[in-house]
């Protein structure tokens, strides 16, 4: 991790007391990093790092917005990032995560480089479903989504699907009795029942 010397930060040599750290996460931090989550985006982040005499509580404020791609259209959207995390470290004689938010690191290294945690606490922001609002995303991408949407048997005709808006796609779901159908298969057994 040659890429993130600047995330280093030297525990062991640092005073009792308070430090205050700031970083900026950018396209190329994103980029190094190799993360599937998060690819491009810019955000501030502010560390306070609180020594005791046997341990260290670092606390991380993040700011700013990545671009992650729409579940919808695939096309990038922007996701506002705000959130403080805190992370507990102390000396042991091997490296290991004994939580969520505590860390042991070996005395001998006494450093801990945090890029790793700074990428997890922003790609842990990302909600599951994450969309464009409706009417915002790619309509031929929407376009082509109304066309392999699953109808109900009952709908005869296109006019019910023509109302999808965006938001519709994601969220269509049969009523109780009703069965949905893809279009695909409805048009495999026009053939089949012209045979």
């Amino acid at each position: 991790m040659g890429r993130f010397s600047a995330y280093k930060l030297p525990l062991k040599s640092m005073p009792i007391g308070t430090q205050d750290f700031e970083y900026v996460l950018d396209n190329e931090f994103f980029k190094n990093i190799e993360g599937e989550d998060v690819q491009k985006g810019k955000v501030n982040v502010k560390l306070t790092v609180k020594r005791t005499a046997a341990s260290f509580e670092l606390n991380f404020d993040l700011e700013g917005v990545i671009q992650i791609p729409c579940d919808r259209c695939l096309d990038d959207m922007d996701h506002e990032v705000k959130t403080h995390e805190t992370l507990f470290v102390k000396f042991g004689s091997e490296y290991s995560e004994e939580s969520d938010n505590v860390v042991v690191i070996p005395e001998s290294d006494g450093e801990l480089n945090i890029a790793w945690f700074l990428y997890e606490f922003v790609a842990l922001t990302i909600p599951l479903k994450h969309v464009h609002p409706a009417g915002k995303c790619n309509k031929s991408m929407s376009a082509k989504l109304r066309k392999h949407t699953a109808r109900s048997l009952d709908d005869g005709d296109d006019e019910a699907l023509d109302a999808f808006d965006d938001e519709d796609i994601a969220d269509v779901v049969p009523d109780e009795g009703e069965t949905m159908t893809d279009p695909r298969w409805d048009e495999l057994k026009k053939i089949i029942d012209n045979n």
